[in-house]
């Protein structure tokens, strides 16, 4: 019997081993993702032949695997997931194309496989992001001009210990304006933000916020999430100062690129299958997309 248990800060230094290995490519593949998100997805771990499995509950499926991660033969893995006695219509989420190909292989014609595009992650170059270059980004330069102009004080700086007190504050505040309270999906979000704050410092998180006007209108926090990759959990900024979210996306990720010179991708996470989100991320562009399937034991 597999022994899943909910997952504890404690668990990172084993949980990330073991990522590290796998070279994660996917921001569910992420220890801050898993933790921050616990209490939302009732997020189990199990560990099993050197193998991380994830277990959770997304939407109405109770129980929904992640692709069990680590090296060596998935196989035995697998085979105690299906035997385990909460597996009758076991659902696997996150898997690559790779994954899909492995498991087809293993277990062929047991499985029914399905593209999951509000799961797909947004995946962008660095360099880009910075130089916002070419046509397609002109709008981008244009709010940020506007900005740097409706704002000559404005100045941005790392997010630390001693001022990640204004960015939860603003946090609040962007909460209202939002009228989370109405919305289960930014109440969610806003869960694991406050997750991401408490334990910024525990799990190396890295951010940024723009100052303007005297106040701080925006953030973004974010980490190393592979050899090549930085992913961004959480950006936000006020809806009413005009070019407040691509100023934070720039000149974050200008600071990445400054800070992380062998990286070259940022991972903008998935759009959840929100319309807007989905728009704003396109609105940049990505240059390549981390597609995800979904499995079902037939």
């Amino acid at each position: 019997m597999l022994n899943f248990r909910k997952i504890q800060l404690k668990d990172r230094q084993w949980i990330n081993s073991i990522l590290k290995e796998h070279d994660i490519t996917g921001c569910h593949e992420n220890f801050g993702n898993l933790f921050a998100w616990r209490d939302i997805n009732n997020t189990r771990v199990a560990r099993v032949n050197e193998f991380l499995l994830v277990k959770q509950e997304i939407g109405d499926i109770k129980d929904i695997y992640l692709y069990p991660m680590g090296k060596g033969n998935v196989k035995p893995v697998i085979d105690e997931i299906i035997k385990s006695r909460d597996s009758e219509g076991l659902m696997m989420a996150g898997l690559s194309l790779k994954q899909v190909n492995e498991l087809s292989n293993l277990y062929p014609g047991k499985f029914i496989f399905q593209e999951s595009r509000m799961d797909f992650d947004y995946i962008y170059r660095i360099e880009k992001l910075v130089t916002l270059r070419g046509k397609k980004l002109h709008r981008k330069r244009n709010h940020i001009s506007i900005f740097m102009r409706s704002y000559p004080d404005w100045s941005f700086e790392p997010l630390t210990e001693e001022n990640k007190d204004e960015c939860i504050e603003m946090n609040k505040k962007w909460c209202i304006d939002s009228d989370c309270q109405q919305d289960q999906g930014l109440m969610d979000e806003n869960c694991a933000t406050k997750y991401f704050f408490k334990y910024f410092k525990d799990l190396e998180l890295e951010g940024g916020l723009i100052r303007a006007g005297g106040r701080v209108v925006a953030y973004t926090i974010g980490e190393v999430l592979s050899s090549d990759t930085y992913v961004i959990h959480i950006e936000k900024a006020f809806k009413d100062v005009q070019g407040a979210y691509p100023m934070i996306n720039q000149q974050f990720a200008a600071w990445v690129q400054n800070n992380h010179p062998d990286l070259i991708y940022i991972n903008r996470e998935e759009d959840m299958g929100l319309e807007g989100l989905r728009k704003a991320k396109l609105s940049y562009y990505p240059d390549k997309m981390a597609v995800k399937f979904r499995a079902k034991l037939k």
